[in-house]
């Protein structure tokens, strides 16, 4: 193993650092981790850009992180089942476990939550060191480019939870990103039979469809409410998940006609802008406002689901870059192209 490793730094937004420093040792309670797969989020790009509310700088960004064990401490044995050699997903949270939020099962909002690539140092390093109770193994059949997808789909699985989502929903979903096609797989494997896929994209609609969509808006072409409405011959949709975080998407979903009475919306970014959200949109209707944040105890599930292919991973990653050309992604961050809907970087 080598002494010495790269790593990348945002030192502050647009300006990027790769820097040469010594391999970490793992302590005690920690595993050495050789990164082979890092995913590029939303998060990251807004890391870099300087609009995520939740990160510091400098920073190392990188939560999507797949890799192998390569060194364990001395307790790690007794800790977790957890050797040398074996193929790794790392957790992007690390909790005090102690406080009321972590005592009721919602770690992922923990009052200390440090979150991997935003308040502390993520993967995008050639080796990293974790507690060795934030380390889960998948299993070697699992591909590099999947196990990086591990955690993405973890989101799918959290937020539909979090929606009490249930075969008898209409679903609506705006924004057909990454995470907008991943819930759309996570609706459809509910047993959802109306899932509506809304995007300004055609291309990201008809990977929808191909992800099983039941009807698609392109948004640009129509107006949502009156589709919906025809659609659902007047009912509105039960749920919606807002994934395109937009200045003034949460709004659009719950303007009348989209969400039926007694429904419920699931926003998914951090957009900081104020919206033109009244009292009146939310009780008229008894609407539910459900938060979702990451995820919370949906790893070891979601490992399951990638380990026996329970999921279309095809076309979900849609561009693989080695580590040795990041600036790649960084190009990409600031000249986007409709082709590029996700980057995994490959080490």
């Amino acid at each position: 193993m080598k002494n010495t490793m790269k790593e990348v730094v945002v030192v502050k937004p647009h300006q990027v650092e790769v820097r040469e420093v010594p391999v970490p040792v793992p302590g005690d309670d920690e595993v050495l981790i050789q990164m082979k797969a890092a995913g590029v989020c939303g998060s990251d790009h807004h890391i870099y850009h300087g609009a995520n509310p939740c990160s510091t700088y400098p920073r190392i960004p990188g939560h999507e992180n797949a890799g192998i064990v390569v060194k364990t401490g001395k307790n790690v044995a007794d800790i977790a089942d957890i050797k040398e050699g074996d193929h790794v997903i790392v957790d992007l949270i690390h909790t005090c476990q102690e406080c009321y939020q972590c005592r009721i099962g919602r770690k992922n909002v923990c009052e200390k939550v440090m979150v991997r690539g935003s308040g502390m140092d993520g993967g995008w390093r050639e080796y990293f060191t974790a507690p060795a109770k934030e380390v889960y193994r998948i299993a070697d059949s699992v591909t590099w480019e999947d196990a990086a997808l591990v955690e993405p789909y973890a989101i799918g699985a959290h937020c539909t939870a979090r929606g009490r989502v249930v075969p008898e929903d209409t679903v609506l979903i705006l924004g057909m990103g990454t995470i907008g096609a991943i819930i759309l797989q996570t609706c459809k494997a509910k047993g959802c039979k109306t899932v509506i896929c809304c995007d300004i994209s055609d291309s990201s609609l008809e990977r929808a469809r191909g992800y099983g969509a039941d009807y698609v808006i392109n948004t640009k072409k129509e107006n949502l409410a009156e589709a919906v409405q025809r659609i659902t011959e007047g009912h509105g949709v039960t749920i919606a998940f807002d994934s395109a975080c937009f200045p003034g998407s949460l709004t659009m979903v719950m303007q009348p006609g989209i969400i039926c009475n007694a429904g419920r919306v699931v926003p998914l970014g951090f957009c900081t802008k104020p919206e033109e959200i009244t009292q009146a949109m939310i009780n008229q209707r008894e609407l539910d406002i459900i938060g979702t944040r990451m995820s919370c105890y949906k790893f070891e599930p979601t490992i399951s689901g990638m380990e026996n292919k329970k999921f279309d991973t095809k076309g979900i990653a849609t561009t693989f870059i080695n580590f040795s050309e990041i600036d790649k992604v960084f190009h990409y961050m600031d000249n986007p192209e409709p082709a590029v809907k996700k980057m995994v970087i490959m080490f």
